[in-house]
């Protein structure tokens, strides 16, 4: 099997890459400036806001993992268009005029919409985003499935919830540094979905091996619920500390609020991130292709906190 990865130097793309390394499967890897992987393998340059990538890149290739996409919450919503939605759909169209037998889309629960209520939500259980990342992703999702319904070559959209990993990204990292000066803890309130950033690039692997015709749309998270407070409790025992004192809701809002400030994001933004309900079903998943997660934050905390501080 011939892979091609975009967005290969991310922080889904570096673990998948080393996991098809590791299994011996020949991929290519691009990413936009073509940097270099952990394992000093050289990426082919590739810029999807220049235009859609050679066709002569997809020659041979099985199955393209896309992976590459703007995250960037600053980024001007006509990037987040171009790359996230026109992009994915001309690469998955010269993918399937190549032959291509599985396309892969990495797409996120943002495209979901806001969620209704607490409860976990379903595939279906969608809400039209506004946001022009989540909006991006969605009309993606939308063009994709309308463009390939009968289309010889397989499509899957993947709906990761928030990643984690060694390498912690967003409230996570702020959390961690949190922990490591001893904030107090945050209080009890709201509940989010998760998953391993291995288990995510585990599972991309898989999927070639268990995916049939059609299009299939799917929601990944590790199967746990965590409070922000539970996140917190579990770091600072991965870094050999007691929970301590409880830090009171308004004292957490100030500091949100303050990294609203720091990141340049609407006020509010972090305390519903962290104090909110974003909670995910991944059981259609497990029913269709027989993944099972082996992480949970607690099984890769140690790792996080190994890392030194300015690392994080």
């Amino acid at each position: 099997m011939q892979a091609l990865v975009t967005g290969a130097t991310g922080y889904v793309g570096r673990e998948l890459c080393r996991q098809l390394t590791a299994s011996g499967r020949a991929f290519l890897p691009l990413s936009c400036s073509g940097g270099t992987l952990p394992c000093g393998r050289v990426t082919r340059a590739a810029d999807l806001r220049q235009g859609p990538i050679a066709g002569a890149l997809l020659e041979g290739v099985d199955v393209v993992y896309h992976l590459a996409g703007i995250a960037h919450q600053q980024a001007p919503a006509q990037l987040h268009e171009e790359v996230n939605y026109r992009a994915t759909l001309a690469l998955a169209e010269a993918a399937e005029r190549a032959g291509v037998r599985l396309f892969i889309y990495l797409s996120s629960v943002k495209a979901m919409g806001p969620a209704a209520g607490s409860e976990p939500r379903r595939e279906n259980e969608v809400a039209v985003p506004s946001a022009p990342y989540g909006r991006s992703k969605w009309r993606a999702e939308c063009a994709l499935r309308e463009h390939f319904a009968a289309s010889a070559m397989a499509v899957v959209i993947l709906r990761p919830a928030l990643v984690y990993g060694p390498r912690p990204r967003g409230n996570l990292q702020w959390l961690l540094r949190a922990a490591r000066v001893g904030v107090p803890a945050p209080p009890e309130g709201g509940a989010r979905s998760m998953i391993g950033v291995e288990d995510l690039a585990g599972l991309l692997l898989r999927l070639p091996q268990v995916v049939g015709e059609g299009v299939h749309t799917w929601i990944v998270t590790d199967g746990e619920d965590y409070t922000t407070r539970h996140v917190y409790q579990v770091l600072r025992a991965a870094l050999g500390r007691g929970s301590g004192r409880q830090l009171p809701s308004w004292c957490w809002r100030m500091l949100a609020s303050a990294l609203d400030l720091l990141q340049r994001q609407p006020g509010g933004s972090s305390y519903g991130k962290l104090f909110g309900a974003e909670r995910y079903d991944n059981h259609a998943l497990l029913r269709a292709t027989g993944w099972q997660p082996q992480q949970t934050l607690a099984s890769v905390a140690p790792a996080m906190v190994a890392r030194p501080a300015a690392a994080t």
